[in-house]
């Protein structure tokens, strides 16, 4: 097979399983039920979607892992938990954050 066929076949054999994953309670509608404790731990999803895609980001570098305290995007994102467990809003995260990181990148020349 060609290279061109084998990522057509990879594109739709994805689609229709994106399709079917997603499509599938729609589908079914009340005759599925979800348990209790499955409910429960789908509120913590969008949550740990978020950790997965941000935590990189802030902890790796172009050298690896750095955790260190020359890595003004961890220390901002340190700060942005602080901030997030002290008040709880969004938005005074992400600006307490980005505040913390331009302060650190820019004053301090970290």
């Amino acid at each position: 097979m060609s290279e061109s066929i084998d990522v057509w076949l990879a594109i739709i054999g994805i689609t229709a399983a994106t399709f079917v994953a997603r499509s599938s309670l729609l589908v079914l509608g009340h005759r599925v039920s979800i348990p209790p404790a499955w409910q429960a731990a789908l509120r913590f999803a969008p949550a740990c979607a978020l950790a997965a895609i941000a935590l990189p980001d802030l902890v790796f570098t172009p050298q690896g892992l750095d955790l260190g305290l020359s890595n003004p995007r961890w220390l901002a994102g340190l700060a942005g938990i602080a901030i997030f467990v002290t008040f709880r809003s969004t938005i005074g995260t992400i600006f307490g954050g980005m505040v913390v990181f331009w302060l650190l990148r820019w004053g301090l020349g970290l």
